[in-house]
């Protein structure tokens, strides 16, 4: 079989959101993040696990997306939308019982034409410049929408991976000043606002990344392994060239596996002559360029031909594979394709 195998460990996202919640305040709600189809494992059986686990709470990027979670989900579990209440949303927001997160006065306008008394939440901008509503077209709103009931007021870190980055203090004050006084529910932790410490934290905590295994979590639990099969060996003698562009020359007689996976399934061509895969516990160097379907491999030094090479897996997670391809783990794991066959683990029992 050609198809690369991508195992997801329900179970350690599961206790990564656990962890989680053990890190976030003793009075504050932890919420989950399952955007991008669960940062690419499949929000479906991504969101079951951790509604198991104990999250009541989850957190999409728009409504098609939560949907999707409903589907899964049932009815219950509460699931907001970052994107807020776009045109054409309504009746899906309705149906499906979503929150969305209003980010301007046009969607503020919208809904609450729209979908009178239904819940939504406000999403303010502390200083990212991204998504919500700057403090004077708050001000300018905030008596009559506080009358009409939101869930939540959050906002969102810039820079909450790095804890000394003065931007984290200066957000936390200008959340303050946006919400004190409110007597709303308040979210303004991700993951790694969760670990700058309880100042963060508020009424809410939205982990993402840190329950898929990546950093800034650093204690996390791996949650996938994958697995790319040898589709063929071939020796080469001094002088021989590797892939596209000749990027590759053997100095040595030298054995090339030949391995099904590419920049199409999310293995980025920066990888090229920089990562490696695994044999068991046996570093082996990518050679020549990462190509659409085929990734090119130093077996030379293997005592035994290779029947498959492990480029995430215990040796090397998402984030070191991103640090090769000078990139973050989010892209890593956000891109695994949608040609890998999928092996879900769980009922191990992991706490």
């Amino acid at each position: 079989m050609a198809t690369a195998t991508l195992s997801i460990d329900l179970d350690a996202i599961a206790a990564n959101w656990r962890a989680l919640d053990r890190l976030s305040a003793p009075d504050c709600q932890t919420a989950a993040v399952v955007k991008a189809n669960a940062y690419g494992l499949g929000a479906g059986r991504v969101a079951r696990a951790l509604a198991q686990a104990g999250a009541r709470r989850f957190f999409v990027a728009c409504a098609e997306e939560g949907a999707a979670v409903r589907q899964a989900l049932g009815a219950g579990p509460q699931i907001s939308v970052f994107s807020g209440h776009m045109a054409g949303d309504t009746d899906m927001i309705n149906d499906l019982d979503l929150t969305p997160m209003l980010n301007s006065v046009e969607q503020i306008t919208r809904h609450l034409e729209a979908l009178p008394g239904h819940p939504f939440g406000i999403q303010l901008d502390s200083g990212m410049n991204r998504l919500g509503m700057e403090a004077a077209e708050w001000e300018a709103v905030a008596s009559f929408v506080l009358e009409a009931g939101p869930e939540l007021l959050m906002s969102h870190l810039a820079c909450a991976d790095d804890p000394a980055h003065e931007m984290n203090a200066a957000q936390l004050a200008e959340f303050h000043a946006l919400t004190d006084g409110t007597d709303v529910p308040r979210s303004l932790a991700a993951t790694g606002g969760i670990l700058l410490g309880r100042d963060y934290h508020f009424d809410l905590t939205r982990p993402g990344i840190g329950l898929y295994g990546g950093l800034p979590f650093e204690e996390a639990t791996p949650t996938v392994a994958l697995s790319l099969p040898v589709i063929q060996l071939r020796d080469l003698a001094i002088g021989e060239i590797v892939g596209y562009g000749c990027t590759w020359v053997a100095e040595a007689p030298s054995q090339i596996a030949t391995v099904s996976g590419g920049y199409a399934d999310g293995l980025l061509r920066s990888l090229s002559n920089r990562a490696v895969l695994w044999a068991g516990d046996v570093p082996c160097p990518i050679v020549g360029r990462v190509s659409m379907d085929l990734i090119t491999v130093d077996v030379s030094h293997l005592e035994q031909a290779p029947r498959k090479l492990d480029i995430l897996g215990p040796h090397q997670s998402i984030d070191d594979l991103a640090a090769a391809g000078d990139t973050i783990g989010y892209e890593i794991l956000t891109g695994l394709g949608a040609r890998y066959m999928r092996r879900y683990i769980e009922g191990t029992g992991r706490a």
